[in-house]
């Protein structure tokens, strides 16, 4: 079962960070919430940061981070493995598109949710 950690995860339903739980988990994604002030999304444990999701690979990680806030994950994310790093609207930075290329990360900059087929407009809140 292919595998996201979703940073910026939340239990507001009409937030994307939940959006995007949700719609991993229609696509039968193994979803690991990280937000460190839910104890848990969508009936899913949340993790406070990136480092305690359980060890092995991550297929994806989905960003729904200020730019601020990913400049100082990205870093950890190096020290994964990782597939792809999604940086979705409003997440992106010169910044942090420049550290994320020298730290190496495979970034991807578009909307996780629609990449899987679906629209965010079609998840209820």
């Amino acid at each position: 079962m292919p595998t996201i950690a979703v940073l910026g995860a939340s239990s507001d339903r009409r937030k994307f960070g939940n959006k995007c739980v949700r719609a991993y988990l229609s696509r039968h994604y193994t979803v690991y919430p990280v937000n460190p002030k839910d104890a848990e999304v969508e009936g899913l444990p949340a993790y406070r940061t990136i480092a305690d999701v359980p060890p092995g690979r991550l297929d994806r990680v989905s960003v729904y981070l200020s730019p601020s806030v990913g400049l100082g994950v990205l870093p950890e994310l190096a020290r994964r493995e990782v597939g792809e790093v999604w940086l979705n609207p409003g997440t992106v930075s010169p910044e942090i598109l420049a550290l994320g290329q020298q730290l190496g990360l495979n970034l991807v900059t578009a909307c996780s949710i629609v990449d899987i087929g679906i629209s965010p407009s079609e998840l209820p809140e």
